[in-house]
């Protein structure tokens, strides 16, 4: 099996190699795919010595899978190129997440929804996948009615400049700027640009990519939030359901749910926290209470490493999912 990453010297590439190693990814041929700028370089990678290649010959080597994390405009131009050599390209972008005619998958949610045909697979925005993870569940048993939800964002969305902007700040040094205010001792009420109904392009991804992958009638509004946090992003979420609930039960399921795991112990101030997400698969929900100002509703917060399941790992299992039905034969 022949695959090939495509970004890999970017922040998520980079996660995406550490994520292939501790899951035992199996390959035979991995080409590891860079800029212009970056290509002849050398990587190591599980004890090999790996020269960076550019996209062009890449294209020639009939890949298996193509995963990529290189922005929207590269998958846009290349993805179909791929795709047309019978390659899966399994994209991190937001290139084709809104398409039609691609999936948009979380695996443990609709990963059963793949077929032999789909060579463009999208994974969905890192906020989106760590609150449809625990929206799912509830969804399939209570039915839910609406979701109001606060984003609260590691720069490491951003990318490289913003920790280096937070890094630069904090020690007092006047550096390029990944934001248009500071972010160190901040809270920016912006993440992504703004759209003309004065939303930003996350908060409505939140909203459009729930509605394509759980159920277009669920009523969705985001305010979307950046702090000056690294390890990981973290979600206020208020659901109205369509049915009455007990608050054990809700823990229960969630608790019993793949993926995810239950931290809501107050009396010993256990519930997930950034800090403790960095590094790790599961997406963690507490704070689990019943909203008594409305009927049949509730607030939860979750948190998540948004570089690991919101990208690195969630694009892994895809590729897990591809070879498991069968759809790759060597």
């Amino acid at each position: 099996m022949k695959i090939a990453l495509v970004g890999a010297t970017g922040m998520v590439g980079g996660v995406m190699m550490e994520v292939i190693k501790e899951r035992n990814f199996s390959f035979d041929q991995m080409y590891l795919v860079a800029s212009d700028s970056s290509i002849g370089k050398k990587i190591t990678f599980l004890n090999k010595t790996y020269i960076l290649i550019g996209i062009e010959e890449a294209l020639k080597k009939q890949l298996d899978i193509a995963i990529f994390s290189a922005g929207s405009d590269t998958s846009l131009h290349w993805a179909p190129k791929f795709a047309k050599n019978g390659t899966f390209v399994i994209d991190n972008s937001s290139a084709w997440r809104m398409d039609s005619s691609k999936k948009l998958i979380v695996p443990e949610i609709n990963g059963d929804l793949l077929t032999i045909d789909d060579k463009i697979i999208a994974n969905p925005n890192c906020s989106t996948v760590q609150m449809l993870m625990v929206l799912a569940p509830i969804h399939k048993e209570y039915g839910i009615k609406r979701v109001v939800v606060s984003t609260y964002q590691s720069i490491t969305g951003t990318g490289m400049k913003a920790l280096s902007q937070l890094e630069n700040e904090y020690k007092g040094i006047k550096g390029e700027m990944a934001y248009k205010h500071p972010i160190h001792q901040n809270a920016i009420p912006q993440c992504d640009d703004f759209l003309p109904n004065g939303y930003t392009k996350e908060e409505m991804k939140l909203s459009n990519e729930t509605h394509k992958i759980l159920d277009k009638n669920i009523k969705v509004s985001a305010t979307a939030v950046r702090i000056p946090v690294i390890g990981g992003h973290s979600e206020s979420i208020n659901l109205t359901l369509n049915n009455s609930f007990k608050v054990e039960d809700i823990k229960n399921l969630l608790n019993n749910s793949d993926g995810v795991e239950l931290e809501d112990d107050v009396a010993n101030f256990s519930y997930p926290m950034p800090l403790f997400s960095k590094g790790k698969d599961e997406v963690f929900v507490g704070r689990i209470r019943e909203d008594f100002s409305e009927v049949n509703s509730l607030n939860l917060w979750v948190v998540a490493d948004n570089l690991r399941k919101g990208a690195a790992t969630n694009t892994i299992q895809i590729a897990e999912k591809i070879i498991e039905k069968g759809y790759i034969t060597n």
